[in-house]
């Protein structure tokens, strides 16, 4: 088995293969266009991204500068945003969803090493894919770990680190990432805290 494929099993492997640096090279080449890109580029930003990612879908927005491993193990739903410095360390795949919202300085990361210390010595790895349901609001400065599931509408509070999956429906808080309490009535009343919707806001 080669080491590409080893990348992709969830097992642990030796990053000894020179051409993977190569990519890695190009990769970093297309992120600096897209990096150095001025705002009013819109067009070239997104034909950049689409170069870059595994899939990019409709009216998806990340705001410069981006970071990231690969690009190509990177999948995007439609109406993606994300705020400056969103570090992907997509060395097997991410799947974000449809309507994802993504704070500043998030990291959404795939790659660990393991805790042994002479196989890290041999710079030993292993990927697991994490997969962000739709409609999920990472907040700023949240890290989410390999093998991670965040399910759809789940809120991810600032600063959090989410080591393990989380449900559908929640808010979810801390480090490590726990559940805080579950969406429901109240949240079509309030906003934020004691800060009630207006009529309008809440249609």
């Amino acid at each position: 088995m080669s080491m590409r494929e080893k990348m992709h099993n969830e097992e642990v492997y030796f990053c000894d293969d020179d051409t993977v640096a190569d990519e890695q090279l190009q990769c970093l080449d297309i992120l600096y266009d897209f990096n150095h890109s001025r705002p009013s580029e819109m067009t070239r930003r997104n034909e950049i991204l689409k170069t870059l990612l595994a899939e990019v879908g409709d009216n998806c927005y990340i705001e410069p500068p981006l970071h990231a491993n690969w690009g190509k193990h990177t999948h995007l739903g439609n109406n993606v945003y994300a705020n400056f410095n969103l570090t992907l360390v997509d060395d097997t795949h991410i799947y974000i969803g449809n309507y994802v919202m993504i704070g500043p300085n998030v990291t959404i990361a795939t790659a660990g090493h393991p805790i042994e210390p002479e196989l890290r010595k041999k710079v030993a790895q292993f990927n697991i894919p994490v997969h962000i349901g739709d409609n999920v609001w990472i907040g700023a400065n949240s890290v989410v770990l390999p093998g991670v599931t965040i399910g759809e509408n789940s809120v991810i509070g600032a600063g959090s680190i989410v080591t393990k999956d989380i449900p559908s429906n929640v808010v979810a808080v801390g480090n490590p990432c726990r559940v805080l309490r579950e969406i429901g009535e109240h949240d079509k009343e309030y906003y934020f805290k004691d800060y009630k919707l207006g009529v309008l806001a809440a249609q």
